[in-house]
C-alpha cells in the first residue's frame, strides 16, 4: 500500500512517498514530474516507519549535519538503467559536485561515456528521489549549473547549503 505525507523544507514543500516499508519518492510540490506516474489524489496521508524515518533523515540534513541514507530503504520504481544511474549518485560525497559526463565513466568505459551522457542527463532528470538521491550535485562537464526538475534557484540554494556546510 503506498502512503504520501508532507515535508515542509526550508527550501519548499516536499511530498514523501511509501509503498510499505520502502520509500519510493520524494518530489517537491511544485516541481517537474510531481508525483511522475503515481495517482495523488488516489494515495492516502499518513505515516510509517519509513516516513518517519525519512522525516528524521531530511531533519537532520537540513540541520547542516551529513546524515547516511544508509539505514533507510530506498526503493525507486525505475528502469534498471535508471536504477544503474542512481546507485551513482549515492556515491557523490556531501558538498561536492559531479558533471554528468563523470557519472557516465562510472557506467560505461571512458571511450563511450560521451555518447551515454544525455541519457545519463535524462535518467537524473527523473529522480524520483530528490535530496536523498543527490542530483543537486550533478553539474554540466563545463562546470555550469544545468536542469533540476525541483528548479535551478534550489539546486544552487542546495549546493550553497552544503558547501556551507560541508
Amino acid at each position: 500500500m503506498y502512503l504520501k505525507n508532507d515535508y515542509a523544507s526550508p527550501v519548499g514543500q516536499l511530498t514523501l512517498l511509501a509503498k510499505g516499508e520502502s520509500l519510493v519518492g520524494i518530489w517537491f510540490s511544485d516541481q517537474k514530474y510531481f508525483f511522475a506516474s503515481y495517482s495523488f489524489e488516489e494515495i492516502p496521508t499518513g505515516t510509517n516507519e519509513i516516513i518517519d524515518q525519512t522525516r528524521v533523515w531530511l531533519d537532520e540534513y537540513f540541520s547542516g549535519h551529513q546524515p547516511s541514507i544508509e539505514q533507510l530503504r530506498i526503493a525507486p520504481e525505475v528502469t534498471p538503467f535508471r536504477q544503474a544511474v542512481l546507485e551513482v549518485l549515492k556515491k557523490i560525497p556531501y558538498g561536492e559536485v559531479w558533471s554528468y559526463l563523470d557519472i557516465a565513466k562510472k557506467l560505461t568505459d571512458q571511450s563511450n561515456a560521451k555518447n551515454w551522457a544525455r541519457a545519463v542527463g535524462g535518467a537524473i532528470g527523473h529522480n524520483p528521489v530528490a535530496i536523498l538521491l543527490p542530483c543537486h550535485r550533478v553539474i554540466g562537464k563545463n562546470g555550469k549549473l544545468t536542469g533540476y526538475a525541483g528548479g535551478i534557484q534550489r539546486k544552487q540554494a542546495l549546493l550553497d547549503f552544503e558547501r556551507g556546510q560541508a
